[in-house]
């Protein structure tokens, strides 16, 4: 009987149907061996993209209940934790809550805490929710935002060299975050040309067909990785969360010359998620004509179904992609490669 690697606390959403949130990430974890326990925030339909959802969103109060119940049950086992999107700021603050009671019975807590607030320069969530998780960064032993979040959370503009790094200090020694995975980077110029020549995408394509992964790590282990990798077309959603997900199942102590326990759990969430993604991508194309079609605002309100069957049809592959995440089936790895003098240049 294979040995399994321990237990997650998972606390994110749940969709009846598709793979964002919980259903993203559980499947994944329990693939790469580990038991995982779950607290649904919301219970939705399927996600939002669709334009028509429902469901219910967990209060602060059953929040607590179910944490309560759990501790008097004596089943706050959990070696890891990892959070995602939490609907509002009363709820926010209770899984933030549990959080420290967690880290204070267990200092040795692997916390993965994903700063769900928004992308491409639009918050999801209350703008109340910002300071909760600022306060909350110093509970977690890894974090995944995107470029949004770090400037949101740092409230630093990230539009050169030197905002990039002290964005990233900022979130290590004022935050005391020990470990920074900023993820699905779009490539500017002036990050680009900042990039060591050998983590450079091809010089015969442009900025805007890759996108770039940066991990951190302060403390003993200081340093940065990073790499690039093709940007495939069109929106798929439950990318973070399984990305998430991913760095976390990987994240184990060791280190060789060439990586650090961070950059090898980044390389493997990087080359997974881009499979499984690659994978979601061919899928789509196949469909036919009329559940691919292009973005179009005015016909998609004009004609729900029409969005609905564009979304339906981006949902990620997980089953079918399970083998990737398993490691049998062969993907290519995309290693993120030292950035030396990444803090002086």
């Amino acid at each position: 009987m294979a040995k399994g690697k321990g237990r997650i606390l998972s606390i994110q959403s749940h969709v009846t149907y598709g793979y964002v949130g919980g259903k993203a990430a559980v499947f994944p974890l329990q693939c790469l061996g580990y038991d995982v326990d779950v607290v649904n925030t919301v219970n939705f339909s399927n996600h939002s993209g669709y334009a028509r959802f429902g469901g219910s969103r967990a209060s602060a109060s059953e929040l607590d209940q179910i944490f309560g119940l759990m501790e008097q049950n004596e089943l706050l086992q959990q070696e890891r934790l990892l959070t995602g999107y939490i609907p509002g700021a009363e709820a926010t603050a209770a899984v933030t809550t549990f959080a420290r009671k967690l880290r204070k019975q267990n200092p040795e807590l692997i916390y993965l805490l994903d700063p769900v607030l928004g992308d491409s320069g639009k918050l999801y969530v209350a703008p109340e929710v910002v300071p909760i998780y600022r306060d909350a960064l110093s509970l977690a032993t890894i974090i995944t935002p995107n470029w949004f979040e770090v400037e949101v959370l740092t409230e630093i503009k990230m539009t050169d060299p030197a905002s990039l790094r002290q964005a990233i200090r900022k979130l290590h020694d004022t935050y005391h975050v020990p470990h920074v995975v900023i993820s699905s980077i779009p490539l500017k110029p002036w990050l680009t040309e900042l990039l060591p020549t050998h983590l450079r995408p091809p010089a015969d394509s442009t900025d805007a067909s890759f996108l770039a992964c940066i991990a951190s790590s302060r403390g003993d282990d200081a340093s940065v990785y990073a790499t690039c990798f093709p940007c495939l077309p069109g929106y798929f959603s439950g990318v973070g969360d399984l990305f998430s997900a991913l760095v976390l199942a990987h994240f184990h102590d060791g280190v060789s010359h060439e990586e650090s326990p961070l950059s090898r759990a980044a390389s493997q969430a990087v080359s997974q998620t881009h499979a499984m993604l690659s994978l979601t991508h061919e899928a789509a194309s196949a469909l036919p004509e009329d559940e691919r079609l292009v973005t179009d605002e005015e016909l998609d309100a004009r004609e729900p179904m029409r969005k609905i069957k564009r979304m339906r049809g981006r949902e990620l592959r997980l089953i079918e992609g399970q083998d990737i995440i398993r490691g049998v089936r062969p993907i290519q790895y995309r290693r993120l490669e030292p950035w030396a003098g990444f803090w002086t240049k």
